[in-house]
């Protein structure tokens, strides 16, 4: 029996939605919009991720924030926050302070099933979430117009980075 996919989006929060900030992915507005589409595909099973700064950090995250101090702020932060039109009621929210989402608590909602990726940014936390995800027997698909890195170049980079690893993992450049 094949399991239903999940939906997995990735960070779609303001620190990376709103040109002023230091962590802005040009392209977030395109991955948005593949993301809303995708989530009308695959409900109910969506789910979201957050990323947010740890409340201590240690090791390498100490030096890490000494040069972005201005995402030292507590996990309610507004700049924390999901843009609008993704959460919804009954809709799991995963918040990690790391690059990569794959662990306990998203594997435990996804059950093991394979899992769809889209979000932000390709370069960092949708790559660290997909290798996890591989490494741990998941099958990975990663959405392209549904996700947005540093740069375009950052993006296509990870993209092909990722596709390295098929059939771990697979590269779409759409799902209708």
């Amino acid at each position: 029996m094949t399991q239903t996919p999940w939906l997995v989006l990735i960070d779609l929060q303001h620190v990376f939605a709103s040109p002023d900030s230091p962590w802005a992915a040009p392209g977030f507005a395109g991955a948005a919009a593949g993301c809303a589409r995708l989530v009308e595909r695959f409900a109910p099973n969506v789910v979201l991720t957050r990323f947010v700064a740890p409340a201590q950090p240690r090791g390498a995250w100490v030096p890490y924030y000494e040069e972005f101090a201005f995402a030292r702020v507590p996990d309610g932060d507004p700049l924390y926050g999901l843009v609008d039109g993704f959460a919804a009621p009954g809709r799991p929210v995963v918040t990690a302070p790391t690059f990569g989402k794959w662990g306990p608590e998203l594997a435990a909602v996804t059950g093991g099933a394979p899992i769809v990726l889209g979000g932000v940014s390709t370069d960092c936390c949708v790559l660290s979430t997909a290798l996890a995800a591989a490494d741990a027997g998941v099958a990975v698909t990663v959405v392209a117009d549904a996700c947005a890195g540093a740069s375009e170049a950052d993006h296509v980079r990870a993209l092909d980075a990722m596709r390295l690893y098929a059939p771990l993992i697979t590269v779409v450049d759409s799902l209708g």
